[in-house]
């Protein structure tokens, strides 16, 4: 597949920003960038206001159509791509619905990029893959016009509309009228092939999930399940809306959003060194570390929590699979059997593959020389045992 072309529009931040942060908003299905306009107007001031990016979905708004299939990890590099135009580095990321589930496929993907997570009527997975495969099948046949009506009945909490029969509300469902066949289809689809419920405890960001009380797509109770098995998560519902939270509460929305950055970007280096440490080291390790903490090595622990986790590793210039390359050609020319054996189990837990394990070290003998490297394979070789083991023993 071939990530689609998308595009966004951007807001600046405020001239007093120091150092501006980037937010990127992304909508629903059927939506587009407008879904945040209540939103952005109440984010964009004052002195801390962000950059704010939003991204329209293909064939939605600004982004071109689709005539290839697509996944949801294809939408999230897209967005990735659009972020790096702007100029890169680490972003917070907030979605509604379909959004909400490339935002999180992003925190999965990049998580050292990633500083916070949104998530408002959305899911880990979303729907059924039948209930979507008919809902792209009655689009292809008679248009996004056919599904004007079902939307309104999910989109709005009961009397929305009536109650502002010339607001956004209005303005959306006729929106989705222009929409691209096709490329909604493909939307469909891709949400069809979504099943992230079995990641969403390797989050490392601190993130806000968010319900309308009223939304029959992803109910408040699937919504707080999902809050439950993020490491970090506020779950909120909200009593009046349903599945457009961010148009039918742009106050709330962005209030929510605004306690969110406060949250992530005023956390600790301690804090955050520790969320990080315990995503590439897996809790059971740094539990242990922590419970033989004694008077002697406290400020030992409290040094590499802050300036190595919370510091370097927490960097957005390389990805975790790249750390862990350069950590493990560093380890294994230096002869840190010990820190080798558990950065092993870190690059399996960042998403290096066993082969490229191994190539690295091929690759380090050059460098380092043979002994060396000849050592290292055999400690890799007992980690990838436990580590079947392990497995076994759990499967």
């Amino acid at each position: 597949m071939t990530p689609p072309r998308l595009r966004g529009s951007m807001t600046a931040a405020s001239p007093r920003a120091a150092a501006p942060r980037l937010l990127v908003l992304l909508p629903s299905l059927g939506t587009t960038t407008r879904l945040w306009d209540g939103v952005v107007a109440r984010l964009a001031s004052g002195p801390d206001a962000p950059r704010i990016l939003r991204v329209d979905l293909p064939g939605h708004g600004a982004s071109p159509v689709a005539r290839e299939p697509f996944s949801i990890a294809d939408l999230a590099a897209s967005v990735l791509a659009l972020v790096d135009e702007v100029g890169g580095g680490a972003f917070d990321v907030a979605g509604d619905s379909l959004g909400g589930a490339v935002a999180l496929e992003l925190a999965l993907a990049v998580p050292e990029r990633v500083r916070s997570l949104a998530m408002f009527c959305s899911g880990a997975a979303i729907g059924t893959p039948e209930g979507w495969a008919d809902r792209a099948a009655q689009v292809r046949a008679s248009g996004t016009a056919s599904v004007v009506a079902g939307s309104a009945r999910r989109w709005f909490a009961p009397g929305y509309l009536d109650a502002h029969p010339d607001g956004p509300g209005g303005h959306a469902l006729k929106t989705l009228i222009d929409i691209d066949d096709e490329s909604y289809a493909l939307c469909c689809e891709a949400l069809a092939g979504f099943d992230r419920r079995g990641s969403v405890a390797a989050v490392s960001a601190p993130a806000l999930v968010v319900a309308g009380a009223h939304d029959q797509v992803t109910t408040p109770a699937l919504m707080a399940e999902l809050a439950g098995g993020l490491p970090d998560a506020r779950f909120v519902e909200l009593a009046h809306a349903a599945h457009l939270v961010p148009l039918e509460d742009p106050v709330e929305t962005a209030a929510l959003l605004s306690a969110l950055l406060r949250r992530a970007h005023d956390a600790s280096p301690y804090d955050r060194g520790m969320a990080v440490r315990r995503s590439v080291l897996g809790d059971a390790h740094v539990d242990r570390a922590t419970t033989a903490i004694t008077p002697e090595t406290a400020d030992f622990q409290d040094f590499i929590t802050r300036y190595a986790w919370g510091e370097v590793w927490s960097r957005p210039q390389l990805t975790r699979q790249q750390r862990s390359i350069a950590t493990l050609a560093s380890l294994v020319t230096g002869g840190h059997e010990s820190e080798l054996r558990m950065h092993v189990r870190a690059a399996l837990r960042n998403g290096l593959t066993r082969s490229e394990i191994a190539e690295v070290i091929h690759h380090t003998a050059l460098y380092a020389g043979l002994p060396a490297a000849n050592g290292a394979l055999a400690i890799m070789r007992e980690v990838f045992a436990e580590t079947e083991q392990t497995e076994e023993t759990n499967g």
